[in-house]
């Protein structure tokens, strides 16, 4: 059994399956509705009501199934504590100002949580707050501001939250989801590296004796993916790597690298000429990922269907690296409703099951990319292969802004491998989660030798992130970004002028397309 988190549209629910698989607890997102239907038939060992953006007073869905069994370990975060103060005839008010940011909470009558202090920084987020607590609740936790941050119930294993404890800014958030989950639900630790990967093992085991096609990108999902696929399935794992011209020096080394290092096989097709030549005089971002995706299929169609012609081989399974973020992302949270099931395609291989009739092989879709760079170290794959920075599937298709052609494509080629040369000398790839150079549309006056030169611009762009849905600027020293900027003027035709990219995601995005 796992435990269950009922996404109400919170932008930090990830976090609480995170947090809590780190501190060893087995746990999955899912919406309400999936919730409630799984519940006629299954239990979970513990229930998580998620924060959301609604209110209760607007919400007239019936929560009864849920603490109508007794013995159900229940927290209540933000929204989900709303729920419980509601529902046990507590009273919630309509807030006015609400608590947004951080705030300081204690507790109430002497309750402690093992591991705080008395006084602890927590992240609030809401208006609506529960003012009176129900029948056989208490409140354990106050905030600064006098309002109830916390309830319990007397007899049952029921808790609720104001603050969001899986959040950073909640210093000892994992404190107090350790004490809900040991103290309060009496779980048992049941989630460790071991019992991922078997059940990634598990998940394979289901198509032994099929054969599994991959489309490879030799990215950290795919490589992980595909090394334990072949543990089960050994040579009825096929992988196709597609250059399609929009890659980096670094990539195809990678991939040559792989072709002698692992017992993949992998075969490169070669497609550069194709994907330019669709994509001449395109200069929309969105245009350009499409036509990307439809020439990857187009591409990768002629290549199984000549395969199976020469050797007779027809595959039954399409293997992807898809993360638990992309399902979790087609849940539709913000609305009661939408399927669990419902798989968010990669872009670039969206379409691809439906027109080759192939069934999905995903043994990653649970995970979470630390999760998956772990599995890779269990695996037995190098470090360098498993912390290598994430690269979009359009390539350098989306990092040359404006319409692509294989003189703009060189220069982000040349620049972006300068970059990655001095990144490594420097002993500062490991210090940034992904870093990348940007071709701009625009162009600047500048001076080389004695002479006035009008040339371009590259934008160089180093963050820090998790799992990419948030991101900060990386700081790097000056020494290294003037060497950077020295060696691309110097070194790639046509480039005059470099800047760096500040801007955190929120507001912008980590790619610039």
């Amino acid at each position: 059994m796992s435990i269950w988190i009922v996404d109400f549209g919170s932008q930090y629910t990830q976090l609480i399956t995170r947090t809590m698989r780190e501190l060893g607890f087995a746990s999955e997102i899912m919406t309400l509705e999936d919730s409630l239907e799984r519940l006629k038939t299954s239990k979970p060992s513990a229930l998580v009501l998620s924060g959301g953006p609604q209110s209760v007073f607007e919400d007239t869905t019936d929560y009864s199934p849920f603490f109508s069994v007794s013995d159900l370990p229940i927290l209540g975060v933000c929204y989900g504590m709303q729920i419980l103060g509601q529902y046990f005839g507590g009273k919630v008010e309509k807030g006015i100002q609400g608590e947004y940011g951080p705030a300081t909470v204690h507790g109430v009558d002497g309750f402690k949580i093992p591991g705080c202090p008395e006084n602890h920084d927590v992240w609030m987020s809401h208006s609506d707050h529960v003012s009176l607590v129900p029948k056989d609740f208490k409140a354990i936790l106050k905030s600064h501001n006098g309002l109830i941050a916390g309830i319990k119930h007397n007899s049952r294993s029921i808790m609720g939250l104001q603050f969001h404890p899986e959040v950073q800014h909640t210093v000892h958030g994992k404190d107090v989801l350790k004490y809900f989950l040991k103290d309060v639900a009496k779980l048992s630790q049941d989630w460790n590296g071991k019992a991922m990967l078997q059940g990634c093992l598990d998940e394979v085991s289901k198509v032994k004796g099929k054969k599994v096609l991959c489309a490879f990108s030799g990215g950290v999902d795919s490589l992980v993916a595909a090394t334990l696929t072949h543990k089960v399935l050994g040579s009825d794992l096929y992988c196709f790597f597609v250059d399609n011209g929009l890659l980096r020096p670094q990539d195809l080394h990678h991939i040559q690298l792989l072709k002698e290092k692992t017992p993949l096989n992998i075969e490169i097709i070669d497609a550069k000429e194709t994907f330019l030549s669709n994509l001449k005089g395109i200069n929309d971002p969105e245009q350009k990922r499409k036509i990307i995706g439809r020439t990857f299929i187009d591409v990768f169609e002629v290549k199984v269907k000549q395969f199976a012609d020469d050797h007779g081989i027809h595959f039954d399974y399409l293997l992807q690296g898809t993360l638990y973020p992309d399902v979790i992302e087609s849940l539709s949270p913000h609305k009661k409703g939408g399927k669990s099931s419902t798989i968010k395609s990669h872009h670039n291989v969206g379409g691809l099951p439906e027109r080759m009739k192939l069934q999905l092989l995903e043994p990653l879709r649970f995970l979470f990319k630390d999760e998956v760079r772990a599995m890779g170290a269990d695996l037995g794959l190098e470090r360098e292969w498993v912390w290598r920075h994430p690269f979009p599937g359009p390539g350098i298709g989306v990092r040359v802004l404006g319409a692509v052609d294989e003189k703009s494509v060189l220069k982000v080629q040349l620049s972006d491998q300068i970059l990655f040369e001095e990144l490594k000398n420097n002993r500062l790839y490991d210090s940034t989660w992904q870093a990348f150079t940007v071709l701009l549309p625009v162009k600047t006056v500048g001076v080389k030798g004695d002479g006035r030169v009008y040339e371009e611009v590259i934008a160089l762009r180093l963050v820090n992130s998790q799992d990419g849905m948030t991101a900060t600027v990386t700081e790097i020293p000056w020494s290294v970004l003037g060497k950077i900027t020295t060696r691309i003027c110097n070194e790639v035709s046509g480039v005059t002028r470099v800047v760096y990219d500040l801007t955190p995601k929120p507001p912008g995005t980590i790619e610039w397309e």
